[in-house]
């Protein structure tokens, strides 16, 4: 989810910017094929978020991903925790089709959001799946396909769908589709070879669908 950028050593630091929003960690564990470990700045009250990922080979050629996660941010503990438990296995999902179907390639990642002019999260769901000219409900494996859009239109199969989110899978990108209250937001990885002014027609679209 958004754009990161990744200063390979212990002691790093790894950015992470969406939206014009950009949050920073510090490596704190780096052994490449095997480990990698950051955690945020310490706030004054003592409060801390850290990850770690740990990567075990297993007989056959697979491969074991093990994330451990420690600390919260906020003052709502059991929100938190929530939005966690929804979000981590939508985006190990992710990582999983990347390394199925683009291993090796190296994504554009793109960031729009819109308000949603006062519609509900179901209403800006609704939205987002007849902009997709997807049915309703939302079926795993349907086609999608979005238009007018300024680039090659998202054309794919979804891959995930949840009350708040559809992941579309293409032949050259990962599109992801997040509704909110009020607000909703799109960034896709894009694989393609021409990928210069992306991010402008996915806000161009978005704006329109949700305006």
């Amino acid at each position: 989810m958004g754009r990161n950028e990744v200063e390979p050593r212990e002691g790093g630091v790894v950015a992470m910017g969406t939206g014009g929003h950009r949050e920073e960690s510090v490596i704190t564990g780096y052994e490449p094929g095997k480990r990698f470990a950051i955690r945020t700045p310490t706030s004054d009250d003592g409060r801390f978020m850290a990850f770690a990922y740990l990567i075990k080979g297993r007989d056959g050629g697979s491969t074991v991903l093990r994330a451990v996660q420690s600390g919260l941010l906020g003052d709502d503990w059991q929100g938190e925790c929530d939005a966690l438990r929804r979000g981590r296995p939508f985006h190990l999902h992710t990582l999983r089709e990347y390394l199925t179907h683009f291993p090796g390639r190296t994504g554009a990642p793109v960031f729009a959001v819109a308000p949603s002019d006062g519609r509900s999260a179901r209403e800006v769901l609704a939205a987002l799946t007849h902009g997709l000219s997807l049915p309703d409900p939302v079926a795993l494996g349907a086609r999608a396909r979005a238009e007018p859009m300024d680039l090659p239109p998202p054309d794919g199969e979804v891959v995930w769908s949840d009350d708040e989110r559809i992941e579309v899978r293409t032949a050259d990108g990962i599109y992801t589709f997040l509704n909110f209250a009020g607000t909703a937001l799109m960034f896709p990885h894009l694989f393609g070879p021409d990928t210069e002014g992306a991010e402008a027609a996915c806000q161009h679209w978005l704006t329109g669908l949700l305006g």
